[in-house]
């Protein structure tokens, strides 16, 4: 049904919005990296990223299966395949896909179409045996260390160059033969929070030399060397050992060094690492050695210099020396004090060597700052059907609520040499979404791989597979069995502001070999995101209370559904897995996993007007939309009424925010042509999952001081069509099923001491 103006709740509803009309100026937010500037800012990394959200997107299979290649949202030209659409004000922060599959692509910035090629793209069949090295077309804007080709990653294309868009970013490929890829971006509330006013980006753009000589310096000791420095040297037979009480806060521990002799380093890699911040109960820090410094082991078959030549954190070998060093470098603020510390040291260990650099100050207030975490979780048997969850925040430490931003991880994902487990996509949810924010196409994608690596092992500054024999038959001991890998998150790290929650599959959750993960991360022990008001749509008395109007709203409308979290029910095949022979698996085979849900709500092809709450000392809101994924491309206009300073309702002016665009729905394309250069061909698939969580950003400027807002969603028509000459299954509209509102607040916590 129509919902009509209920004018007797109006003026009641709208006084408090009126009461706040004129707000002040809170604590200041620190300015906020959106291009080459967050390589610059390296030392704000564990500042609150306030009114900003990172998105991970993917040609994923809908289905939840295992086929992550050659899936689109849609198709226009035979030569724009599109695999991402996003309208807004952000940066895209990074470009995976899987070898030169897919090129030429198109970067369409502001609408402005940008064409990078591959040396692969002219002859690419057999390619791999026909090109010993390769590289970006125009090799000036993607050039080393950002951007990185098959041949030395071993399967990947992968790019981190900053790439920036003001309004509208769109990904296509010309080629659909294995089309696969994942990236990661930004969306910003606020321009104005922007540390560099970068222009959208283009092709005739160069990385700055000052940014590429600093990621070049990955290996090397790139923290501050004039500040304060503890060296020592543990002595044999101490199963503990506390490297250093710092009680100088607040400060900044910059530099985390240790070294091992090199003839005792595998038998030293299980020695536990601790790290508390400020007296805490429980450590933040709490992990193995050779994961926390990236790799699964300390054996090096090749006697390769690096095992790690990461930015923030790299392993190694100094043969001349007889030692190996560790390292350390991503920014640990502390308030009061640190404790650095050694656990499960073997007895008649060498002599362990450690160096410690900090200054005696951090990056703006502690409000704004976050501890340093990395997180150990070990899985001997995965649960069959369920992703592994590598970090859920949630009451961890002792603490409820964490806000801060996810660093990436180091894992092992087989100690078998059983290469099949890769075969599972991330997912991260954060800030109680029920959709992934956050979702991948396999395990070594994330890591910076395609086509497992083939095996062969790969090192970067922010990627890689260390260590791993090429397969079972060729280790040459146990530890050669061991394979793992590491993503480490600069730039592309990704804030939340109450809750963070990584979950990786285990091969469609099927396998059972023994994983172990450790995630970096920065966190306070306060939320900077509160859920503030909800809307129900289609619960009158709840649209009563919001003031909703939504003249060409549909009667109520109810969808039984699915959410993204896998496949629904254990599958009867799995890459690399005789699911019928494995051992008490034939059955759960077809038993359901998750069941649809139920939710109500409404659509409209016109507008859409309600009221919402939030928090005086808002910074800024957030609102989230679940909504039915059936309708394609969903486009609205989003506007906040404005009061003029007159004291009556009418005297109030819109204020458009920006578009509010969720691009493709559950419905979209798959083409698997049988050659490198085959025409691409049209097969359409439908998902089961049509419920769907989605994001948008209102800037603190229309927000600031006021207790109440009034929101216009005005619909915007879509007339994209699935593929040329066949529209969408369903004409496009506004889903809203219902709406939860949240306000960004400066996180508040006690500091040890004050």
């Amino acid at each position: 049904m129509n919902v009509s103006t209920l004018k007797r709740g109006w003026f009641l509803l709208l006084l408090p919005f009126f009461a706040t009309a004129q707000y002040r100026q809170g604590a200041a937010l620190p300015a906020q990296p959106s291009g080459y500037d967050a390589y610059r800012m390296w030392s704000s990394l564990p500042q609150q990223r306030i009114g900003v959200r990172a998105y991970m997107r993917s040609t994923y299979d809908r289905g939840g299966g295992g086929y992550d290649a050659s899936n689109f949202l849609f198709m226009k030209k035979e030569d724009e395949n599109v695999t991402l659409d996003v309208k807004g004000n952000g940066t895209l922060w990074f470009f995976r896909a899987n070898h030169w599959h897919g090129s030429p692509w198109h970067f369409v910035v502001d609408g402005t179409d940008n064409v990078v090629k591959e040396t692969a793209t002219a002859d690419p069949v057999d390619a791999v045996k026909k090109y010993k090295t390769t590289a970006y077309i125009p090799a000036k804007a993607l050039p080393e260390p950002f951007a990185w080709t098959w041949g030395t990653t071993k399967g990947a294309n992968l790019s981190w160059i900053p790439m920036r868009f003001n309004d509208s970013l769109q990904i296509a490929y010309s080629r659909t033969f294995y089309g696969t890829g994942y990236y990661i971006y930004h969306l910003y509330a606020d321009n104005g929070l922007l540390a560099g006013r970068t222009n959208p980006w283009n092709l005739q753009q160069v990385p700055p030399a000052d940014v590429m000589t600093f990621v070049n310096r990955a290996g090397t000791d790139i923290a501050p060397a004039d500040i304060r420095k503890i060296k020592g040297t543990i002595q044999r037979d101490q199963e503990h050992a506390v490297l250093a009480t710092l009680r100088s806060g607040p400060a900044t521990l910059r530099a985390l060094k240790l070294t091992l002799p090199l003839d005792q380093a595998e038998q030293l890699e299980r020695v536990r690492l601790k790290l508390t911040w400020d007296g805490a109960a429980e450590p933040s820090v709490d992990a193995p050695l050779c994961l926390f410094f990236g790799a699964g082991t300390f054996f090096n078959r090749e006697k390769k210099e690096y095992l790690v030549k990461g930015l923030p954190i790299n392993i190694r070998y100094d043969y001349a020396k007889g030692i190996v060093e560790l390292a350390c470098y991503y920014p640990m603020p502390f308030f009061r004090s640190a404790r650095i510390e050694l656990t499960g040291i073997p007895s008649g260990a060498g002599a362990i060597g450690y160096e410690l650099r900090y200054e005696k100050k951090i990056a703006g207030t502690p409000e704004l700052s976050s501890y340093f975490h990395a997180t150990y979780r070990d899985f001997p048997k995965p649960e069959l059907g369920q992703d592994m969850v590598w970090l859920d925040t949630k009451g961890l430490e002792g603490q409820q609520d964490w806000s801060g931003s996810f660093l990436g991880n180091s894992f092992i994902f087989s100690h078998n040499a059983n290469l099949n487990t890769l075969e599972g996509d991330p997912r991260f949810f954060f800030d109680d979404s029920q959709t992934p924010q956050a979702y991948g196409t396999g395990t070594e994608e994330w890591a910076g791989g395609g086509d497992y690596w083939g095996g062969e092992n790969m090192t970067l500054p922010l990627a890689g597979h260390p260590c791993g024999a090429i397969e079972k038959k060729k280790a040459v001991n146990e530890k050669d069995l061991t394979q793992s890998a590491y993503r480490f998150l600069w730039a592309d790290l990704m804030p939340f502001g109450k809750r963070a929650v990584i979950r990786f599959e285990h091969n469609e959750n099927v396998s059972q070999e023994h994983y172990e993960s450790v995630c970096y991360w920065y966190g306070l022990p306060a939320a900077s995101l509160v859920e503030t008001d909800q809307l129900d749509i289609g619960n009158e008395p709840d649209e009563q209370r919001h003031n909703y109007h939504s003249p060409q709203a549909s009667a109520v409308e109810t969808i039984e559904s699915r959410y993204e979290w896998g496949p629904d029910a254990y599958p009867a095949h799995a890459w690399g897995y005789d699911l019928p022979n494995l051992p008490g698996y034939k059955e759960y085979i077809g038993k359901e996993i998750y069941p649809a849900q139920k939710e109500d709500g409404r659509t409209t092809t016109g507008t859409t007007e309600f009221n919402i709450r939030l928090r005086k000392d808002n910074q800024g809101a957030l609102l989230r939309r679940i909504l039915d994924y059936g309708y394609p491309n969903q486009t609205a206009e989003v506007y906040i009424a404005v009061p003029t300073g007159k004291k009556t309702i009418a005297a109030t002016s819109w204020k458009k925010v920006g578009i509010w665009y969720l691009a493709g729905s559950n419905v979209s394309m798959t083409s698997r042509p049988k050659d490198e250069l085959g025409k691409r061909v049209y097969e359409v698939r439908t998902s089961n999952r049509r419920l769907r969580d989605d994001e948008f950003l209102i800037p603190a400027s229309l927000t600031k001081n006021r207790t109440t807002l009034r929101v216009r969603i005005k619909n915007v028509p879509d007339e994209q069509e699935l593929y040329p000459g066949h529209p969408f299954p369903l004409k496009s509209k506004w889903s809203e099923l219902r709406y939860h509102v949240f306000s960004y607040i400066i996180p508040s916590f006690n500091i040890p001491g004050k």
